[in-house]
């Protein structure tokens, strides 16, 4: 039999003591997956995966869940979390692919490819809300894992500044939805602009909303500018 290994995390040990106690127990490096826009109807799903280094000098400033920050910090603990992190991965799932295989269905699957880009190999990983088969590693699923575990929070920014980004050029190309502003999350102003417009060619069609307005009006699709 595998021999199993039982550790206690205290609640009071920081954003740090998971990793920290995985290591003492012969588990680094460690992972984190997490992913941002799965609650929004426009736009990709976006996951990254990523590995902070082995004591003080994996700590980033500022590091939190990245829902929790306002974005001109999240920007600054971004760059912080892409130049202390020992690897980072991302993956980026349009809108079609989501509503072709399911949300589910590509969120774990994303979060088994950004673990798999990263250059290290996991000794253990930790991933936000759901667990991920098949990595031929332990691993443990955190509920609000992105406030438990550093590197599930620095997973969780990479990803939603990646998805900003994305968004924020979207916008550019279709600003009628606005999308700058509310990063494809439904918003009144976006299910207005829906209404008016029809879904754009990066709205999920599978999503209640959307499909709703389309069979309101017919695929209406508002045209790229530029």
């Amino acid at each position: 039999m595998i021999p199993v290994t039982r550790a206690t995390v205290r609640r009071d040990a920081g954003l740090y003591g998971y990793e920290r106690t995985l290591t003492r127990l012969g588990l680094a490096p460690v992972a984190g997956a997490d992913e941002a826009g799965r609650g929004a109807c426009a736009g990709p799903l976006v996951v990254a995966a990523a590995v902070l280094r082995e004591g003080r000098r994996g700590e980033v400033p500022g590091l939190a869940d990245s829902k929790l920050l306002t974005p001109p910090v999240r920007e600054r603990v971004y760059e912080a979390v892409v130049t202390r992190a020992a690897a980072w991965s991302v993956v980026i799932v349009p809108a079609d692919e989501v509503d072709r295989r399911g949300l589910h269905v590509t969120n774990i699957e994303a979060m088994r490819r950004a673990l798999a880009r990263l250059e290290l190999t996991p000794g253990y990983v930790l991933t936000d809300g759901f667990p991920v088969a098949g990595l031929g590693v332990p691993g443990l699923a955190m509920w609000k894992g992105d406030q438990m575990a550093a590197c599930i929070a620095a997973a969780s920014v990479i990803a939603k500044v990646t998805r900003d980004r994305i968004m924020t050029e979207m916008h550019d190309r279709w600003p009628g939805y606005d999308f700058a502003t509310h990063k494809g999350y439904v918003t009144p102003e976006h299910q207005q602009a829906l209404s008016r417009y029809g879904p754009s060619p990066v709205h999920r069609r599978s999503y209640v909303n959307v499909a709703r307005v389309m069979g309101e009006n017919g695929p209406v699709v508002l045209e790229e500018t530029g």
